[in-house]
């Protein structure tokens, strides 16, 4: 198994005021680590690092994959922002972005059914407005797996979502597992993946 991300004396300041100070974390591919930890232990910091949508203030974080990581590593944020426009073209935006225009149609039906929608062209046309909070989390969990992703951070995933929504966000998990992505998940809920015998939970502490 191999070393996806290797952290060493991480710490995060913003405006002089300490975020997050981590010694050692070492993340294995097809890892599933759950960050636990109350509000303002760093969790959605370290996610943002992870993801390098921000920068370290001192420490190593080294990422052992491509050369371009934004490529393979995708967050899916607690309250994702979707486009005034279908479902369809919110699920397809980063096929579009890079200009891949290989099977738009068969990878869009795959990565709703792997969100849990077992009729993806009947959601292809309806707008982000229509949809309820659940779907809308699914929706934008469905816009980074059609990547394949080789890292999928998820902060906070299962928030503002129905019973119901939350299963198929976790068997939407298990199917990323099952196909060696990492899998990093912020969450407040400790029991969260208690069905999952290989998740590693890492409990972050308020500095």
């Amino acid at each position: 198994m191999s070393k996806v991300f290797e952290l060493r004396e991480l710490r995060k300041e913003y405006g002089g005021i300490l975020a997050l100070d981590l010694p050692k974390l070492d993340i294995m591919q097809g890892d599933l680590v759950s960050l636990v930890g109350r509000n303002g232990s760093g969790k959605s910091t370290l996610l943002r690092m992870l993801a390098f949508l921000e920068k370290p203030s001192s420490g190593t974080l080294n990422y052992f994959g491509g050369a371009e990581p934004r490529r393979e590593v995708t967050l899916l944020l607690q309250n994702p922002y979707l486009l005034k426009c279908s479902v369809f073209e919110n699920v397809t935006l980063g096929l579009r972005l890079r200009g891949d225009s290989r099977n738009v149609q068969e990878r869009y039906a795959e990565a709703m059914r792997a969100a849990g929608f077992a009729e993806p062209q009947a959601m292809a046309s309806r707008f982000s407005s229509q949809l309820s909070g659940g779907e809308r989390q699914r929706i934008s969990l469905a816009s980074r797996i059609i990547m394949k992703p080789r890292v999928l951070l998820l902060d906070e995933p299962t928030a503002h979502v129905d019973a119901a929504s939350e299963l198929m966000i976790l068997d939407t998990v298990r199917a990323c597992l099952s196909q060696g992505t990492t899998v990093v998940c912020a969450t407040h809920d400790r029991q969260l993946f208690s069905s999952f015998p290989e998740v590693r939970e890492m409990e972050l502490k308020r500095v």
